[in-house]
């Protein structure tokens, strides 16, 4: 493929993700991360169950009109219904476009304690070869930026988390792959929303940097960002017009305009937080921004539906029914509409 078809093809597919008022779902929770929830809502923690649960929510019924793509992890990748459909085909139907979960977590940072850098370079280029034959198109890397009111994160976290995604990003782009590129600076801490404004744009500063070194076309990828909120332990009250002022001004303030999407994570808000929060941006800013901003969500999206599941087949339709309605609702607050 020439250069110039294989770059567009980046592109295009990078744009049908945020297309038509949709989102994307994430649904790529590791083993221990899924069994975890299981056991907080009384779910057996096997196998069985994590494919039934992704079951539940790749066959909802009518899920693409809400659902541009879902971020799966790689035990999802091969799996199947109940009936033999492997889950692949069914998203195909559905006009669900796969993606996968390619980081493998995090380790300490060596010399800055408390601080972590993502794994899963050293076999990426692998990897990449073997998705993208099943048909994946897309991927997801995150980082993981620790905060606190004075010190964290350091220069070296910031630079060791953004040159890891450039590589990641370059890595996929070379396969044929649209990478999301997750710095997620993170809700937990006493911190006041200004501050995570101003780690948030330094972290995407130098983001941005790394890519342009080891040359990632902006236009096919996806950034899936933090919204700027106060953490999780502060007193500070805020409202979504105020987390949406400060949420696109350290976007503007960082993200080229070249980028061909930004779908954020939800990152520890409940889902009707999330909702308004997306749909206060939209609201108020759509018209003035470069690109389209949507929702990547995962507990706000489909939390509701697992407690509701709670692994048994009785509970599949009211599971279902709650997934769907929150895709409905971010989908308004896509388009600024949500009530």
């Amino acid at each position: 493929m020439e250069k110039e078809d294989h770059i567009q093809q980046l592109i295009n597919t990078a744009k049908a993700m945020v297309a038509d008022h949709k989102g994307l779902v994430a649904i790529d929770e590791s083993v221990a991360t899924l069994n975890k929830r299981f056991e907080g809502s009384g779910i057996e923690q096997t196998e069985e169950n994590r494919r039934a649960y992704r079951e539940v929510l790749i066959t909802t019924p009518g899920i693409g009109e809400y659902i541009n793509g879902a971020i799966l992890f790689d035990e999802t990748v091969y799996q199947k219904t109940a009936s033999g459909t492997p889950f692949l085909e069914v998203m195909n139907k559905a006009g669900i476009i796969p993606g996968i979960k390619l980081d493998e977590g995090t380790e300490d940072l060596a010399g800055f304690p408390g601080e972590k850098v993502t794994k899963g370079l050293d076999d990426l280029a692998e990897r990449l070869t073997g998705y993208a034959k099943l048909g994946l198109k897309f991927a997801k890397w995150r980082a993981v930026i620790l905060i606190d009111g004075l010190t964290l994160p350091s220069d070296a976290c910031l630079v060791s988390n953004a040159h890891a995604l450039a590589r990641y990003a370059a890595a996929c782009q070379r396969a044929g792959i649209v990478p999301i590129v997750e710095p997620e600076v993170i809700m937990d801490g006493d911190h006041n929303i200004e501050r995570c404004a101003e780690v948030t744009e330094k972290a995407l500063r130098i983001l941005f940097e790394q890519l342009y070194l080891l040359k990632v076309e902006l236009g096919g990828l996806i950034l899936k960002p933090n919204m700027i909120l106060p953490g999780a332990g502060s007193a500070q009250k805020v409202d979504a017009d105020r987390v949406a002022a400060l949420t696109v001004q350290t976007l503007r303030n960082a993200v080229p305009a070249t980028v061909s999407g930004v779908a954020f994570l939800s990152g520890g808000q409940d889902a009707l937080a999330a909702t308004k929060n997306l749909n206060a941006i939209n609201l108020t800013y759509k018209a003035e921004l470069p690109w389209p901003v949507t929702y990547s969500f995962s507990r706000a999206l489909h939390q509701p539906a697992l407690e509701l599941w709670k692994g048994k087949a009785e509970n599949v339709k009211a599971a279902q029914e709650s997934f769907l309605e929150l895709a409905k609702a971010n989908r308004l607050a896509r388009k600024g509409e949500f009530k």
